[in-house]
């Protein structure tokens, strides 16, 4: 008689959500092409969040541009949430990250002639949202700027306009959020603060969060460390253990 056994009921571990195969990317010059990254194979686990260190010119926030697909690549692969990147056109691309991704930059990049609320609404009125002023008020309430809807970015501190910036990162509800540098025009005290909005924010949504940074401090507070120097990986550490 044959013994049958019960289906294996161990839940199976998720693609990563960010895969990079062998990306490299070249610029030219009057001097020639210039190697920005050099094959960064690389993986990202869906929920995890990863410091990206390195000096200036090491390639830290390209790599971020190219996973954002905001950067075009030479050659390689990469895919974010499944989807190949590699093989949209800019009409794609702009979708793409517009339902998928939210961006924090250093200087903010608000548009000056709009409030807060207009500013942070613009990812949900782009896809047609009739919700997205309702969606924006509560997300910047998110930050702790509900008294602020409806000031100009001139009329904020830095550390206001970095909350709007992240309020409008995660209006979306993104699978991946990028944040280059996002304390690097703050003050120490402000910086800390947006950085504990960031992982706290990133912790209730469990989204991952890419995180480039010259302060190792800081990236030793994401379950992985990435070093980076003239375009390659040269180290990669796991926080956890």
């Amino acid at each position: 008689m044959t013994n049958k056994t019960s289906p294996c009921l161990q839940e199976q571990k998720m693609p990563p959500l960010i895969q990079m195969q062998d990306v490299k990317l070249e610029l030219a010059s009057k001097a020639g092409n210039v190697k920005i990254l050099q094959g960064i194979s690389l993986d990202i686990d869906a929920g995890s969040t990863v410091g990206i260190t390195g000096p200036s010119g090491a390639g830290k926030s390209t790599l971020m541009m190219v996973m954002g697909g905001i950067e075009a690549t030479t050659s390689g692969i990469i895919r974010i949430a499944n989807e190949n990147l590699s093989t949209m056109n800019e009409d794609a691309l702009a979708e793409f990250r517009r339902d998928n991704i939210g961006i924090v930059f250093q200087a903010f990049r608000l548009i000056p002639t709009m409030t807060a609320l207009e500013n942070v609404a613009i990812p949900l009125e782009l896809s047609n949202n009739p919700s997205a002023f309702k969606k924006a008020k509560d997300s910047l309430g998110m930050v702790g700027l509900s008294k602020r809807l409806d000031h100009y970015p001139d009329q904020l501190s830095g550390g206001e306009q970095q909350r709007v910036a992240i309020a409008r990162a995660f209006i979306s509800t993104p699978n991946l959020l990028l944040a280059d540098e996002p304390t690097g025009n703050l003050d120490q005290e402000t910086g800390n603060q947006i950085i504990d909005l960031l992982f706290d924010l990133q912790s209730s949504y469990k989204t991952t969060l890419v995180l480039i940074t010259h302060d190792k401090n800081l990236a030793h507070r994401c379950d992985r460390m990435i070093d980076m120097a003239d375009g390659l990986i040269q180290r990669d550490l796991d926080n956890t253990v």
